[in-house]
């Protein structure tokens, strides 16, 4: 009994260990420790202004990134709030951005970058905007240092950006913002 109980131990282990590599990892990260700095007019974990929401003009937060490594040929951004009632939604993704870029503007579309279709059904920004009586919600601005040029139809999804990703990153960066409308 002892030994099939632990051959059966071993045999989950072995398949659990297991994956068909069909589905990306939530986010792709490089294999070395590199990260990039990404920056705004708000501190990490500090709250996202109000323009910057659908309370306000609704138009993307201007970005600094630094330590994108030379190599890179190319950026992409996933804009994610992992507190929403349903999973995690997706308000902004670009990909493609060129990748000596070192800021955006406030509402700055990367010129050349292509830009994916978010939670909302639009292509582009959309910002956050947590239910009423929500806690605040987290945003998290994640920006990729990638090895390649992205290739995917526009209005792409995140799933299929995470997939063009993964394997490809050199380095990430995070910025996570906090919105409730109270």
């Amino acid at each position: 009994m002892r030994r099939s109980w632990m051959i059966a131990v071993a045999a989950m282990a072995f398949v659990a260990g297991c994956g068909d590599g069909a589905e990306p990892a939530a986010a792709p990260s490089p294999s070395g420790a590199r990260r990039l700095t990404v920056t705004s007019t708000y501190a990490d974990g500090g709250t996202v202004p109000r323009r910057h929401t659908c309370d306000g003009a609704d138009v993307s937060p201007p970005l600094a990134l630094t330590g994108v490594p030379a190599r890179t040929s190319s950026l992409a951004l996933l804009l994610r709030d992992p507190d929403a009632p349903h999973g995690t939604f997706t308000h902004w993704l670009v990909w493609d951005i060129d990748p000596h870029t070192t800021r955006l503007s406030a509402g700055e579309h990367p010129r050349a970058a292509s830009e994916g279709r978010n939670d909302f059904g639009k292509t582009g920004y959309s910002g956050p905007c947590p239910p009423r009586g929500d806690p605040p919600h987290r945003y998290v601005l994640t920006v990729y240092a990638v090895d390649r040029r992205v290739s995917l139809a526009a209005g792409a999804s995140p799933t299929d950006l995470l997939k063009a990703l993964s394997g490809h990153s050199l380095a990430v960066g995070t910025l996570t913002g906090r919105y409730g409308r109270g």
